[in-house]
């Protein structure tokens, strides 16, 4: 039951990206796009620490760890 629960859960947000996504492509649209939201996280440093890219690092890091090592 879980396991179907949570693959649920990551289709529905797989699928919410995608809808994000596809409404920042269209003409005049005020939503940003993924690449856009990507960007600006990786711009953002505290001090001389660049903490976007430290948490984009951090959240590859997880994807791979849950998902492709086995």
């Amino acid at each position: 039951m879980m396991r179907t629960l949570a693959v649920t859960g990551f289709l529905t947000a797989l699928l919410l990206f995608a809808a994000v996504e596809w409404a920042s492509r269209r003409p005049g649209a005020r939503v940003p796009s993924l690449g856009d939201v990507c960007a600006y996280v990786m711009r953002y440093e505290v001090g001389p620490v660049p903490v976007g890219r430290i948490g984009v690092f951090g959240f590859w890091w997880w994807l791979g760890w849950h998902f492709l090592a086995r």
